[in-house]
């Protein structure tokens, strides 16, 4: 790959003709059309998100003289270039010079970049900018790019493989999964964790659709016009999920729900009984794991690991044992109920307590509470082979 360092084009140059999509968050043109500042192995424009501090600090740092870092672009057919890096930096010096943000001023006013004095517009405009303008093969460029990005505020995963799969179908599945004015992102984030602007709600579309091997899927379908069968599969999960638990409730947001829908959604469901049980768990003082309530329903209510029990507390394995082995010293049998009931060597064990765990005489699952009256001490071969009975 051939790179050649530009010293000479100026702030101004680059922001002629610059044009900013609110609606999908992104930089789109600059250098009188002739540059793409965020193709679509780029990531979405996130230097807004954290209240604006960094694209103000990029403001402030060409006020001040500072050095902006290298911006590379990426040479292409027809004399026209990409941001290849670089493009939120780029993006945030043509947001504020076409007024889409402002900064404060030395009393703390927050001004537009028309209503500063000329003094400080002209200095933004004639600041120089350092551009290596890159020329190589798609291979090249794709792997150069994954490798400057290593620094700074990296690429997460489902970016450096929007990166690495650019083309028609990233560029329709980043419309409908990356766009945060989407009118469906409330509803999907109540399942979904993280941000559109991240390739969250694109990441897991892709993990669900694909059985988690996305990379894989990419490559298949990055030629393809339509991206019907990931917005189909997506929808089909959200809408077995709300259908299923009809009441949505906080722990829900980055359950696995593609791999419950593989699961499950053959299986049918009563919405209300569901929704009895789910309340039911959730009042309950004994589950420690609401995410795993969900699938524990879906399973049929049997395997209460998903729920992490809340399990019996020191003092109260104590007090069972000294109980259980006086008891026990007494008639000559094990302190340990199913030893003693049994024939082998161990009839008349008595077990210390290192060696004994605690366990609900009546199952949790089938109403046992956890606390004393319904606590007992069992060797921990037999209360590791009692399971859930």
């Amino acid at each position: 790959m051939k790179a050649t360092l530009r010293t000479e084009i100026t702030v101004k140059q680059i922001c002629d003709g610059f044009v900013y999509n609110e609606l999908e968050g992104k930089g789109l043109f600059g250098l009188s059309g002739r540059l793409t500042i965020q193709p679509e192995y780029q990531r979405n424009y996130i230097y807004a998100a954290d209240g604006g501090k960094r694209e103000s600090a990029v403001i402030d740092s060409v006020l001040k003289g500072y050095p902006l870092g290298l911006i590379y672009f990426n040479k292409i057919p027809g004399d026209r270039f990409e941001v290849l890096d670089g493009q939120q930096r780029v993006t945030s010096i043509g947001r504020f010079v076409t007024d889409k943000f402002t900064i404060k001023d030395g009393d703390g006013n927050e001004q537009y970049f028309s209503g500063m004095p000329k003094d400080k517009r002209d200095r933004i405009l004639t600041t120089s900018l350092l551009i290596y303008e890159c020329e190589g093969e798609e291979s090249e460029i794709k792997e150069w790019f994954k490798t400057i990005n290593i620094a700074g505020v990296p690429l997460n995963e489902q970016e450096l493989l929007n990166a690495v799969y650019s083309g028609k179908f990233v560029t329709l599945a980043k419309e409908t999964f990356s766009n945060s004015q989407n009118s469906n992102i409330q509803k999907w984030g109540a399942y979904v964790k993280g941000t559109p602007l991240r390739q969250d709600f694109l990441a897991c579309a892709l993990d669900w659709v694909s059985r988690g091997n996305v990379s894989d899927y990419m490559s298949r379908h990055r030629t393809d016009a339509n991206i019907n069968e990931l917005k189909t599969y997506f929808t089909s999960v959200i809408d077995w999920v709300s259908t299923v638990f009809t009441d949505v409730e906080k722990e829900m947001c980055g359950v696995e729900w593609g791999r419950l829908y593989e699961t499950y959604h053959k299986q049918s469901y009563d919405p209300s009984k569901v929704s009895a049980s789910l309340q039911s768990l959730y009042a309950s003082p004994y589950v420690k794991n609401r995410k795993g309530v969900f699938e524990y329903i879906l399973g049929g209510s049997l395997d209460t690991k998903l729920l992490d029990i809340r399990v019996f507390d020191e003092a109260t394995k104590k007090i069972v044992y000294k109980e259980q082995s006086d008891k026990a010293k007494l008639k000559l049998i094990s302190n340990c109920p199913h030893c003693a009931i049994g024939h082998d060597a161990n009839k008349q064990k008595i077990w210390p307590m290192v060696d004994m765990e605690a366990d609900h005489v009546a199952a949790w699952s089938k109403g046992g509470g956890t606390d004393i009256k319904n606590c007992q001490m069992l060797c921990k071969p037999h209360n590791r082979a009692k399971g859930n009975r």
